[in-house]
This record gives C-alpha cells, sequence and structure tokens, in this order.
C-alpha cells in the first residue's frame, strides 16, 4: 500500500470552509442511511420470503414430530428396558427432564432464598437482585430441593435425533 503524507497546514481556512465540510459530511451520511435502509429492505424482504417458502415444511415437520411423538408413546414397550430405540436413519426415545419450581409469591421465593442460605447453598443465588440458579440447585439432592421449599418434577420426554451421515450418503 503505498504511503499517505498529510499535509501539515489545515486545509480548512475560515468559517466558510468549515460550513461547506459540514454540508459535504451531511450529505455523505445521508447516502450511506440510503444504501443502509435499502440493505434493510433487501434483508426483510428477503426474510420474508424464506419465512413463506418455509412455512410449510415447517408445519410438515411439526405434523411429522406429532405423529412420532404419538406412534412412539403407544409403543414404549418396544424399548424394553432401554429408553432410546435406533433405526435406520436416526434414534428417539425418551430422556429423564428434570425441573425445578418455585414459588410465585415474593414473600415464599424470600423465605426459599433464606432456606438456601441457611443450608449452606450459597452457589444457587444470584446477585443483584438475589434469585435463585435453579440450574446450580438441581445439582443438589432431592431431599435438599425439598427441603428449601421448592419442587423437583422428573418426567421422562420425547427425543429424536435425525442421522444427516446416512441421509447424506442417499
Amino acid at each position: 500500500m503505498a504511503r499517505v503524507r498529510i499535509p501539515d497546514q489545515p486545509v480548512l481556512k475560515n468559517w466558510d470552509d468549515v460550513d461547506l465540510t459540514l454540508k459535504e459530511i451531511g450529505e455523505i451520511l445521508i447516502d450511506i442511511e440510503g444504501i443502509e435502509a435499502l440493505m434493510n429492505t433487501k434483508i426483510s424482504d428477503t426474510k420474508l420470503a424464506a419465512e413463506m417458502a418455509a412455512k410449510p415444511l415447517k408445519e410438515r415437520l411439526k405434523l411429522l414430530e406429532m405423529q412420532m411423538k404419538e406412534f412412539v408413546e403407544a409403543n414404549r414397550d418396544d424399548l424394553g428396558n432401554k429408553k432410546t430405540k435406533e433405526i435406520n436413519f436416526g434414534k428417539t426415545g425418551f430422556r429423564k427432564s428434570t425441573k425445578i419450581s418455585l414459588p410465585r409469591a415474593a414473600a415464599k421465593l424470600a423465605e426459599v432464598i433464606r432456606r438456601i442460605k441457611e443450608y449452606g447453598m450459597t452457589d444457587c443465588i444470584i446477585q443483584p437482585p438475589e434469585k435463585v440458579d435453579k440450574d446450580n440447585l438441581k445439582k443438589y439432592p432431592q431431599n435438599d430441593i425439598l427441603k428449601v421449599g421448592a419442587t423437583l418434577t422428573v418426567e421422562d420426554t420425547f427425543w429424536y435425533e435425525v442421522d444427516r451421515e446416512k441421509l447424506a450418503d442417499l
């Protein structure tokens, strides 16, 4: 890249020069805003077109997922002791899902926070303001979770995974 020499003497000599410079800067800014507005319009149009093209596919996907879930739930006994069934184009089954629920009332939530501190489980508190970190609380034994006033729900949730490598080989 060639060297650029910046003149030692100021280019602007008077207020009229400054005024003309401001005018040019304003025109450049307006041009840039116009270019960016055109870009944003094109991006919005492209997103809308993609959304419209994908809509029937997403609806079909949702229907297929519901049908597969219903079938797997109805035929859960076929899994035996396993929670996962591996088939030609992927896997499906159930995974254990653990959720922590906290009381909604501010007074009860404050009591849960107080108990968490009392039992030395301070890694479960996020500050400021004081909130309960459910992910950290989930790491504690069920008895500890219950004694601080939170509830623990464990359920099997349906899942599936498509084997994309096998599909690519087709």
